[in-house]
């Protein structure tokens, strides 16, 4: 029975079962042999912490001895100091080395002879235990400190120098002798002290004792060392602990080992001392510590159980809270396969567009670059090329980067840089980026500009360009053909207070549209709307939530509201610190002025702000009223000063109103055509039909400012941009780079504006170059960060460390291809300047470098 019900159960359950009964067999063996192994172990680490706290003592016992016997020494020399004024002032010289030891505290003195017999001044006569070898080593010019006796037997330490002083003899002495007890030494090495840990012996070379502890049990070992070392017995065989010694004590060297006596342990550790044949061993007994040892290793053994108890006992805990758990966490690992499948499914849906959706412009660049190859000749069809080349090739950089912002993302690392940034040129080189888009498809695009007061914020303005291009470039390929796009900004007071700014942003168009399912997904990753309804517009499905993620991240709000076949309008919201402005006096003369557009709520917000800045304005909504109002106000004699004409109106456009209101007027009134469009193209006509100059929309109160001021008498109107007119003539630049081609398109580049370019393949070459180079002979560095042999990193922390002046001034400008935010505030800790992405936008690097020599 019991067989059979236990054959029905889970195998999982059984798994588990059996798994828990090896597991807590495993953990009594496995704990159990962990605490006779720590055990061992603790003895072994014992046992070497013992030897280095030898090691050490001894170390610093040598060294208190060398001090100790040098300042012992330095007082003899000090009684040496003395020198006969002739032969027969022995007296006199005697009495005075007398005194001078009795100074310095000497208990004896005397006279050496070079046969080593002694001539007491002071004292109780005194003789070392070898004269013939301390005579010697005075002889050869030694200081030799020594052990000796005086006549009562008392046992003296010996401190001998060289001098040449007549003896009562007749003779001249080998030297001077001062000795003190050999109670002296015994007290400052405290060789005697109880209740110490480790005691002492000092032995000669021949194993003697010159200073014996009263502990006894190494005295055996001793008397066996000297009997080895005793030239009568040399051949003697010896046990290899004693034979080491021996060898140690005669060539002087230092000596450690564990020995066995009397049943029990005991580390030795021997050193020489300086000055003298002497040599101090240390003893340390191991029986307090095998006590401790044992001690520490019942204690673990015990510990080792209780926590081996615990862990079973909770392990036990577990393994039945889990039987209770089960059901619960089958269900969720089903829940949690199908969102695993769904996601699976998505990034293969997701990796099947996006395959399409890059081979195709992929195939337009590889197709455009052969037809321009074979119509070499037809400069207006390699233009043609070239434009599509262009095209893809920044939709294809867009599909790319949205993918690494998705890794980014998923993975954590995505952040953001606090720049001071001007929205004006934010939205200036969106406007510049969207036009081909929406020219392309014969698309209206309105802009919007109401009440921006503060224009210089504090933004990642890279993330901010990031999330309007996803907003517009979405709007333009979900609107049809001839559709309409608006991109509006507002301005309002934040919650966050006085220092901060909350500025609204609206796109809306009049597109596809998304479905009410749709929107609920539409932050998700990989998402993309029907395919039937989009099949032939391209896209990752990624840069909604990216764009989500951005503003998440940047504390703000995203918002969106789309019907099916109406058009859909996103709401985005940030504060935004303000950030420090030139202070300039936004004023300009009490004008009359005329705005003619057909957009009535672009009318409105010009004129409030054209009133911000102290003029007059008075709107119109087409070139026919237009024309009409300013022939009345002529008959009236209240012209108007300057007239702003959008480009395109209802009847007809800025171009064709500009003529009519010459024709009945005159060249007298400025008129400015405004558009959000690139003017380049009908410029001509534009200044054929008498318009002056031209303003692009966004119309914020500085860009209406600048471009009416000149109108004021005092600066003439400027047609070309800083970009268009900066020279780099004279300018000589080191650009690093490994790519060949690489190099051949910054060099064309640069080289059209008239800098000279010198080129480094690699970090190492670009460091090399600069150092050769004289002071100042470079005005910038365009630094690439993967390189081999040197990485830009590295070269530029290594150029700005040279030992010249121009090292940390020149402008190190990084030119890479990754773009995240850690990787510009990588480059800026490495000391460069700036970071410009590749591929290289020639506006965006000529900006950079005016601003670098400017």
């Amino acid at each position: 029975m019991l067989a059979g019900k236990y054959k029905k159960k889970n195998p999982t359950t059984q798994f588990l079962i059996w798994s828990f009964i090896v597991l807590f067999i495993f953990s009594i063996a496995n704990f159990s042999l962990l605490g006779i192994y720590m055990n061992q172990e603790s003895r072994k680490t014992i046992y070497k912490v013992g030897e280095i706290y030898m090691s050490g003592l001894n170390e610093q016992i040598s060294r208190h001895f060398e001090s100790v016997i040098s300042l012992r020494f330095d007082q003899v020399s000090g009684i040496v100091s003395v020198v006969p004024a002739d032969k027969n002032a022995k007296e006199n010289l005697y009495e005075e080395l007398v005194y001078r030891a009795q100074v310095r505290n000497f208990d004896y003195l005397a006279l050496c002879s070079a046969e080593g017999d002694f001539e007491t001044l002071y004292g109780q006569p005194i003789q070392p235990l070898n004269p013939a070898l301390f005579a010697e080593a005075l002889t050869a010019g030694e200081q030799r400190v020594a052990v000796g006796v005086d006549s009562a037997g008392n046992e003296v330490v010996l401190f001998g120098v060289q001098v040449a002083y007549p003896m009562q003899n007749g003779d001249m002495s080998n030297g001077l002798v001062a000795a003190v007890p050999i109670e002296y030494v015994t007290k400052f090495l405290s060789l005697k002290s109880e209740g110490q840990l480790l005691y002492y012996h000092i032995v000669r070379p021949n194993g003697s004792f010159i200073l014996k502890n009263p502990n006894t049990e190494l005295w055996d070992f001793f008397n066996q060392i000297q009997k080895q070392l005793d030239p009568a017995t040399k051949n003697l065989s010896a046990e290899n602990p004693i034979k080491e010694f021996g060898d140690a004590l005669k060539s002087r060297k230092e000596y450690a080992a564990t020995l066995d006596v009397d049943g029990g342990k005991v580390q030795i550790y021997g050193i020489p001392l300086s000055c003298s044949e002497w040599y101090l061993v240390s003893v340390m007994p191991y029986g307090i510590l095998d006590d401790t040892i044992n001690s520490l290793g019942g204690k673990r053994m015990v510990m080792t159980l209780l926590s081996c108890t615990s862990v079973l006992i909770i392990l036990t805990l577990i393994f039945l809270r889990y039987f209770s758990m089960t059901r619960s966490q089958l269900q969720e690992l089903e829940k949690a396969h199908q969102t695993a499948l769904k996601a699976s499914k998505a990034k293969s849906e997701f990796l099947a567009n996006i395959s399409h959706d890059i081979r195709t412009p992929m195939n337009a660049i590889v197709g455009m670059t052969a037809i321009a190859a074979a119509h070499i000749d037809d400069r207006e069809q390699i233009q043609n090329c070239l434009k599509k080349i262009t095209r893809s090739s920044k939709h294809l950089l867009g599909l790319i980067n949205d993918v690494l912002d998705m890794s980014k993302i998923e993975s954590g690392k995505l952040t953001l840089t606090n720049d001071q940034i001007s929205l004006k040129e934010v939205v200036d080189g969106i406007v510049g980026i969207m036009q081909p888009q929406v020219k392309a498809k014969k698309q209206t695009f309105d802009i919007h500009i109401e009440n921006i007061l503060t224009e210089n914020v504090w933004c990642d303005g890279v993330r901010l360009n990031q999330v309007l291009l996803n907003l517009l470039s979405n709007a333009t390929k979900y609107t049809p053909e001839g559709g309409s796009i608006r991109l509006s900004l507002s301005e309002e007071k934040s919650p966050r207070g006085e220092n901060h700014v909350r500025i609204h942003i609206h796109v809306k168009d009049n597109g596809i549209g998304m479905s009410p399912d749709f929107l609920k997904i539409i932050y998700e990753s990989y998402s993309r709307a029907d395919g039937a309804r989009i099949h032939k517009t391209e896209g990752s499905g990624l840069g909604m939530a990216i764009t989500k993620y951005i503003v998440d991240t940047m504390g703000g709000t995203i918002d969106v509201s789309s019907e099916l076949d109406k058009g859909t309008e996103f709401h985005v919201t940030f504060d935004l610190e303000k950030a420090p402005s030139r202070e300039v006096d936004l004023l300009l003369p009490p004008w009359n002025m005329l705005v003619v557009d057909d957009d009535d709520l672009f009318c409105q917000t010009t004129i409030d702000t054209l009133k911000s800045i102290g003029i007059k304005a008075d709107f119109c909504l087409s070139g026919e009223e237009a024309t009409e109002l300013i022939i009345q106000r002529h008959k009236q004699g209240v012209e108007y000063q300057i007239i702003l004409l959008d480009w395109k109106l209802p009847d007809m456009n800025g171009i064709q109103a500009a003529k009519e209101i010459r024709r009945n007027l005159g060249d007298d009134v400025p008129i400015l055509l405004i558009s959000a469009y690139d003017w380049s193209e009908f410029e001509s006509e534009a200044r054929k039909a008498g318009i002056r100059g031209f303003i692009s929309k966004p119309l914020f109160r500085s860009t209406l400012f600048y471009a009416l001021r000149q109108y004021m008498g005092d600066e003439t109107p400027q047609n070309q941009t800083p970009e268009q007119n900066f020279d780099l003539s004279g300018r000589r630049i080191l650009l690093a780079e490994d790519n060949e081609l690489n190099w051949e398109v910054a060099n064309e580049l640069l080289s059209d504006m008239g800098a000279k370019l010198d080129w480094a393949e690699d970090g190492q070459i670009c460091l090399e170059k600069f150092q050769k180079s004289p002071e100042g002979f470079y005005d910038v560095i365009l630094m690439d960060i993967r390189m081999p042999h040197m990485t830009g990193y590295e070269a530029a922390t290594a150029i700005r460390g040279l030992n010249r002046p121009d090292a940390r001034s020149v402008p190190i400008i990084a030119m890479s291809a990754d773009v995240f935010s850690d990787d510009i505030q990588h480059c800026l800790k490495c000391g460069m300047n700036a970071h410009i992405a590749k591929p290289i936008n020639i506006i965006e690097l000529t900006r950079l470098l005016i601003k670098t020599f400017v």
